[in-house]
């Protein structure tokens, strides 16, 4: 049905590239549609009343070819991009400044039900290895003092930055699509694994390459 759909929405884009019904449509299919039917809808519909609309899909479309782009840069001995955000006392932290221990970058959000169920186990493994392994938890989407307060609340006692809007914003340069995403990272800065979602088998390569 959901192909049968798409095949419906498409045939009418075809059909009518200077309505804006064109666009509410292209706003509901699947980002990456956008490219096939974004050349048939008329610049001045998508200049139009639903701008916005178009504006906004195009924006998404953008993200998500930057994500792909960078997450083919996001393997095994390649190096972890850098950056640099805000830290939870009001200072900067940057990626770099780690570097002589294992890091993992764990991307989460207070409002991520599978971030916190997996925060237990993210504490035991952190007092296991802390000897030569830092976290560094990087909060995405969550209002100032709702990050703040997951922090104390869940007493999570490692490194912690906010990621940024805009230009700052560096989901896209990590291709992240889902929460939790962790990323380990070695003493040089080098990436040794990427995981998407709570799975226990990142537990086991910390084991694996920190056990030794």
């Amino acid at each position: 049905m959901q192909k049968e759909m798409l095949a419906k929405q498409g045939e009418y884009i075809k059909a009518n590239p200077n309505s804006n019904g064109s666009v509410a449509l292209l706003a509901r299919m699947p980002v990456e549609e956008f490219a096939t039917y974004d050349k048939i809808i008329s610049a001045a519909v998508k200049g139009g009343m639903l701008a916005p609309v178009y504006n906004s899909v195009k924006a998404a479309y953008e993200k998500e070819q930057e994500r792909q782009a960078n997450a083919s840069k996001l393997q095994p001995g390649m190096m972890a991009p850098d950056f640099t955000l805000p830290t939870i006392d009001g200072g900067n932290l940057s990626l770099s400044s780690l570097r002589g221990k294992y890091v993992i970058i764990d991307f989460w959000g207070a409002w991520c039900v599978w971030c916190i169920k997996g925060m237990p186990e993210m504490k035991k493994y952190y007092e296991k290895y802390k000897d030569k392994l830092e976290i560094l938890g990087v909060d995405c989407r969550d209002k100032v003092e709702k990050w703040k307060a997951a922090v104390e609340k869940h007493q999570l006692t490692w490194k912690h930055v906010r990621n940024s809007e805009g230009s700052e914003d560096i989901t896209g340069k990590y291709a992240i699509q889902g929460y939790p995403t962790k990323v380990l990272i070695d003493p040089q800065g080098k990436i040794v694994k990427y995981i998407v979602g709570e799975d226990p088998a990142f537990y086991t390569v910390l084991d694996e390459t920190l056990g030794k």
